[in-house]
């Protein structure tokens, strides 16, 4: 089955615009579905969950600035509105009733896929997780610690890089290599003193780990849930 980037909502009351954006994002790797109006657009959004929302402001019925500020709270999806209107007071006002960006007519669908990829980095950024807890373990990220059974450890760059990506890939295992690019570091040897370490503060027993533990000629996996 097909990977796809993302799956983007495009909103607008010209079909010729509607299919010219679609094929473009397919071209680009995403998922892209379409509705003709606000209304067609809220029925969507019940039922599917979409990464991004390309907005038209100026449509028959509801306006794409009304849709925004009627659902933005709701359905918490970052929205780009497309608009033939590019002054100033304008933009403001998309921005401040929740769209994430705007971009004025006519542009280049170069543009829009540079504007939601600069989101979805934005998204991914924000959804990490940097603190988790799990059997009486708490490893948080943002202090640089884990505590285990109350007894604090303090965590340095390396293995933080480590552990970001391990915490919000769980289950998922990682071979030396892709540790040793992640941290810039190619000695294997030095990549298990690291995992080493790691486990002296994370495990109950280090010696017999249940937690990070090694999967034999893979690598390392994290497991938290």
């Amino acid at each position: 089955m097909k990977k796809f980037k993302a799956h983007i909502l495009i909103v607008d009351d010209d079909e010729r615009i509607r299919e010219l954006i679609k094929q473009y994002l397919t071209d680009n790797g995403y998922l892209a579905s379409t509705a003709n109006s606000a209304e067609d657009a809220t029925e969507k959004v019940r039922i599917i969950k979409f990464d991004i929302i390309v907005l038209d402001v100026m449509m028959p019925g509801q306006s794409g600035f009304d849709f925004t500020k009627e659902n933005k709270k709701k359905i918490k999806t970052p929205i780009i509105l497309l608009t033939a209107k590019g002054e100033a007071t304008d933009r403001i006002q998309g921005l401040e009733i929740g769209a994430d960006d705007y971009l004025a007519k006519p542009f280049e669908p170069k543009e829009l896929v540079l504007r939601i990829n600069n989101i979805l980095e934005k998204t991914k950024s924000i959804n990490q997780k940097r603190v988790v807890s799990f059997s009486n373990i708490n490893i948080d990220l943002n202090k640089s610690v884990i505590i285990n059974n109350n007894k604090e450890y303090k965590i340095n760059n390396t293995e933080k890089m480590i552990l970001e990506k391990m915490i919000n890939s769980p289950g998922q295992t990682f071979t030396r290599e892709e540790i040793g690019k992640l941290i810039n570091l190619s000695k294997e040897r030095s990549i298990d003193v690291i995992i080493t370490r790691l486990r002296k503060k994370i495990e109950y027993d280090p010696k017999n780990p249940k937690f990070l533990q090694t999967i034999r000629g893979a690598g390392y996996v994290l497991w938290i849930e």
